[in-house]
């Protein structure tokens, strides 16, 4: 799906490029999520065995082929990031898929369990997979243009406006399981809205600031995916909203430089800014009806994914949950 995704692309003269951020937990056993520390964002303190963990499973990674640009602790506890640095998307979803074993698999060896779930702790960030992206026509940037108040080329608008137009409809196969939708709520970094912006942090999709002379890391970051993803059909169905947004000429809204978050209903309804999906079912519904993911996934694998995710939703559905054992048992 992936290859045949970059083929379009190949054909319209660009190389895809991504460089994604797998944010994971790191807990005492798969058993229930207890963390191993208290430590929060870029904790520099060596408090716990993660720091030990962290700089195996790099080491691990580089001895592989696989080059690792950073590596730090995340806002929540026990929660931590190692990024790739970029590669074309191809190798990047074999280096994703690896990642995550490495991680696992080191952790496993030090007697502890790590775990790319979306949202394991309730009222603590969930982990995301903020995905950078680039088009390349040869050696040159095709998001870049050194004319434009942002630095950004047409063809960057145009990308940007086909993966806010898709966005809802995408967001089954970036987001695809019942407990993504745990992480996509407010007041926990993860993005809610469909918005862009330079450097606020609030919004679907981030423009880092240009620095001069850095005309190849000209890049946009889209904020939603999770690092439990299948990062083939993600990377595929990211690039066919972006490509489409080219091919169509999509106009760009202006970026959004207030947070978003603050804003109320009535002010986002004014300014044109949608909502992510709030569930799985949600979800679901905008994919079944997307000409653009049937296109990109192929008939088989679009149908296939949709009959599994009804499967997983209806399970989920059924089941009484803990939360309202809680509220309703004493009460009804």
């Amino acid at each position: 799906v992936l290859k045949r995704n970059l083929q379009r692309a190949a054909q319209m003269g660009f190389t895809f490029y991504v460089g994604p951020e797998l944010e994971y937990f790191y807990f005492r056993s798969s058993e229930a999520p207890e963390p191993l520390d208290q430590g929060g964002y870029f904790d520099l303190t060596p408090r716990d065995e993660a720091v030990d963990l962290r700089r195996e499973t790099v080491l691990m990674l580089e001895e592989m082929g696989i080059h690792a640009e950073y590596s730090h602790h995340e806002v929540a506890p026990s929660q931590h990031e190692i990024d790739l640095r970029y590669a074309d998307a191809l190798t990047m979803a074999d280096w994703a898929m690896t990642h995550r074993l490495v991680v696992k698999e080191v952790a496993i060896k030090h007697g502890v369990y790590a775990t790319f779930m979306p949202k394991p702790l309730f009222g603590e960030n969930g982990s995301g997979m903020h995905t950078h992206m680039s088009l390349f026509r040869g050696d040159e940037n095709a998001f870049f243009d050194p004319s434009d108040k942002y630095y950004l080329s047409d063809t960057a608008y145009k990308f940007i406006a086909g993966l806010m137009k898709h966005a809802r409809e995408i967001t089954l196969v970036t987001n695809q399981w019942v407990n993504s939708y745990k992480r996509l709520v407010p007041g926990y970094e993860a993005p809610v809205y469909i918005s862009w912006a330079i450097r606020n942090r609030s919004d679907l999709i981030r423009v880092p600031v240009y620095k001069p002379g850095k005309e190849k890391a000209m890049r946009i970051e889209y904020r939603a995916p999770d690092p439990a993803c299948n990062p083939y059909l993600a990377f595929a169905v990211m690039l066919a909203a972006g490509l489409e947004g080219i091919e169509k000429g999509y106009q760009c809204p202006p970026p959004v430089e207030v947070n978003v978050y603050e804003l109320t209903q009535e002010e986002r309804d004014k300014m044109g800014i949608g909502t992510l999906p709030r569930s799985l079912q949600e979800a679901i519904q905008e994919a079944e009806n997307s000409e653009l993911v049937r296109k990109a996934l192929g008939d088989e694998l679009f149908e296939k994914f949709i009959e599994n995710k009804k499967i997983e939703w209806d399970e989920y559905r059924a089941q009484v949950h803990q939360w309202e054992i809680e509220r309703y048992l004493p009460v009804l």
